[in-house]
């Protein structure tokens, strides 16, 4: 059966100290919170990782990165391999960011690639996929997140999709303040369990866990997390505060 989620992706924001501080505050709250009805997961800096897992400890938080590179070592000034972040203790690391996409001309075949080498070094994969406003309105929307997964995923088997989260994220409302309706969020959830489910068969689209990302916050979280197709958030900016990040978590 499929976990519910709220993954907060901090993005390039908070010093090492900062995120240590914001990471405490997180744990503090899960801890404190005796209902919980979802996972709840970090996704923080390369820099903050072996000081938040530190801070994470044996606490019921899981730990991402949010990005790894596509070859598994050698002369690649600045990138950070699948097993690096592996070896840091991180449980899930974040592939195919609209933004890794947009700014770092990620492609699919590039990313399949990144999705292969986080499963061979343990890690699960939350893979983000989403139109731009321009596709929204052009109505190609669904050609487009239907080619994002499944040139990038439909190589795995029914076995390595257990391991794979996947979240959708319309560009156009990412930090814009702009959010999907929870109609318009549920509808493309839909399509791609309906995806999984030709491809997989109805057991694997069922257990694929299908997280909504785009200016989710405390006040539209449970209007969201009541559709039956949505089944967390991918969280930007309401992340980088415990308060509002948890009053997400809560909507459960």
């Amino acid at each position: 059966m499929r976990k519910n989620i709220v993954a907060g992706n901090w993005k390039m924001n908070t010093t090492v100290p900062e995120g240590v501080q914001l990471a405490k505050d997180v744990c503090a709250a899960v801890a404190a919170e005796a209902n919980l009805k979802c996972d709840v997961i970090m996704g923080v800096p390369f820099t903050h990782l072996m000081a938040v897992k530190e801070v994470i400890g044996d606490a019921n938080v899981g730990l991402a990165a949010q990005n790894c590179a596509d070859h598994t070592s050698g002369a690649y000034t600045g990138e950070v391999s699948a097993a690096m972040v592996a070896s840091t203790g991180a449980n899930y690391v974040i592939l195919g960011h609209s933004e890794r996409r947009g700014y770092y001309n990620e492609s699919y075949e590039m990313l399949k690639t990144k999705v292969d080498l986080a499963l061979e070094n343990g890690l699960k994969v939350i893979f983000c996929c989403g139109e731009s406003l321009e596709e929204r309105e052009n109505g190609s929307f669904k050609d487009v997140i239907g080619a994002e997964i499944r040139d990038s995923l439909f190589h795995l088997t029914a076995e390595q999709m257990a391991n794979i989260v996947i979240a959708y994220e319309p560009i156009w409302a990412i930090g814009t303040g702009k959010t999907a309706t929870s109609d318009q969020a549920q509808e493309i959830h839909a399509f791609i369990r309906g995806l999984l489910a030709d491809k997989y068969g109805a057991q694997v689209a069922d257990d694929t866990t299908i997280l909504y990302g785009g200016s989710c916050k405390p006040s539209n979280a449970p209007e969201l997390f009541a559709k039956p197709d949505i089944d967390g958030g991918l969280i930007g900016g309401a992340s980088l505060k415990a308060a509002d990040f948890m009053g997400i978590v809560t909507a459960f």
